[in-house]
This record gives structure tokens, sequence and C-alpha cells, in this order.
């Protein structure tokens, strides 16, 4: 199979998403850091992960390659941290767009190397995470993150993403701001690839500053979002009801990618209860 061009990866993934069940990757940071990164490789930065789409693109690739190599039909980019908020901690705001370009640029040359290797086509999904900072709390201001959202949309486009997932997001607000940063992006660049939206909802029910989902929903659908969804946070049996609720409800598809439960602390760290199976 040969490599469609952007256009026509991003049409077909729209298709895709319309008709079929597609098949993303899991998490990342954790199989980063499994990899032992030194201090070195984050420029001093520890922790900073969308550091390594420069210094380490190999330990970045490895990643992408492990979820291809199982059948995904996406990875998405190592760019969950590159917004605003997250790079101001580390001094390096001004890295935004360099590090969300490389972050997509990786994940866009495996995609296309097992596209052609297996025939099945593979997308890139550019990661769009919310961010440290709430606005309706007045952490920060709406207009600081909504432009710079757009500059980290405009680094992944450039980088080659098929799609970009405003995801995690926990502050209507502040998803907003991310969704019309993205909407500007592709204004700017003159493109159009499908943009997805994916919420948290915590155990209490609603996302972390009380918003229920079907609220999310209404306030959401009417940007152009082509897809809503839920992700990360309780697990896949707390987020049943929710999904219920997108399905009889939302008017586009719907996502689901839970992480594997909620953890529990043992004397080795962290444990997630759930398996595969």
């Amino acid at each position: 199979m040969t490599n469609l061009n952007a256009q026509q990866r991003a049409d077909a993934l729209r298709e895709a998403l319309a008709t079929r069940v597609v098949v993303a990757d899991g998490a990342m940071g954790t199989m980063l850091q499994a990899q032992d990164p030194t201090l070195e490789d984050f420029q001093q930065l520890e922790g900073c992960n969308e550091v390594l789409n420069v210094t380490r693109p190999d330990i970045v690739r490895s990643v992408h390659e492990a979820y291809f190599a199982v059948g995904v039909d996406c990875v998405e980019t190592n760019t969950f941290g590159a917004n605003y908020a997250a790079l101001a901690e580390y001094e390096i705001v001004e890295r935004n767009f360099e590090l969300s370009e490389a972050g997509a640029r990786v994940a866009r040359e495996v995609a296309d190397r097992f596209t052609v290797e297996t025939g099945q086509q593979r997308w890139v999904l550019g990661s769009m995470g919310p961010g440290t900072k709430l606005p309706t709390l007045g952490h920060i201001t709406y207009a600081t993150i909504r432009d710079a959202f757009q500059v980290n949309a405009e680094g992944l486009l450039t980088g080659g993403a098929d799609a970009l997932l405003v995801e995690t997001t926990q502050d209507l607000l502040q998803t907003k701001s991310s969704i019309i940063g993205a909407r500007r992006a592709m204004d700017a660049l003159g493109v159009s690839v499908p943009l997805i939206c994916s919420v948290t909802v915590e155990t209490t029910g609603t996302m972390l500053l009380g918003s229920e989902i079907g609220a999310a929903l209404t306030s959401l659908e009417p940007l152009g979002i082509d897809m809503i969804g839920l992700n990360c946070a309780t697990g896949p049996a707390e987020m049943s009801e929710h999904l219920r609720y997108l399905a009889r409800n939302a008017r586009i598809p719907i996502s689901c990618m839970p992480n594997a439960g909620l953890p529990v602390l043992t004397k080795d760290g962290a444990h997630y209860p759930l398996s595969a199976s």
C-alpha cells in the first residue's frame, strides 16, 4: 500500500471514524519512563517527555512501533504537555511549536512505514493535553491558552498529524480554548483534519469543575468537532453510563479511551488491577 497525501489521509480517517471502530494506542508516558531516559536526555528538564521528541526520537519511535506492531490504527503524538501551562513550568514556552512539530514528525514516519509494510492505513492523532492551569478558576486567561493551543496545533499539523485530539479536558472553558485554537490553526495553514474532543469524568460523575456529560455535549458539539468521547479517569466500568448518554444524544461519532481502572497503591508503587483480558 502506498502512502496517501495529507488530505487523502484525513478524508480516509473521517470515513473510517464514520463507518467502523478505529483502534488507537494506549499509555505513552509510562512506556517512555520504562526506558529510563537520563537527565541529559531531558536536557535537565526532568519529566518533560516532549523534549525526548528532539533528543531521543528513537525512544519515542519505539513506543509508536510497539503499538502499531499489535495492529492499532492510530497512535497519539508525544505532545500531551506541549502547551503553555505545562511548558511554562519548565520555562520553555517558546519551544511549543518545535516540540509539537517534532512529536508529529516522529509518529508520521513510523505510521507511513507501517502503512507500506502492512498494507493497513495507519494514522497519527495530534495530542493536545489540557495543561495544568484552569481558566474557569482564574489560573490563566482564556486568550493566553487559546493562542498557545493554536501554536501547538500548527506544530502538530506541520509535522504531519492526521487529526487533532483535544484530550483529558477537565474545564469546559479550557476545552473550548483548545478547540478554537485547533480551528484557528487549520484556518491558518489551509488544511482540514478531524477534530476529536475527549473529556475526563471523575469518580464524582462529573468533570473536575462539576460539569456533567450532558453539559459537555451541549457546550462542545456546536463547536464543530468531529467526535466526542471520554478518556483516562476512572476506567471502562465507570465510564459506561456517560458513554450511554453520548450514544443516545450525540449527533457525531463517540470515542472511548479508558485507562486500566483506578490504580491501587502498593509497596511497589501504583498497580492497575485491570488487564486486557
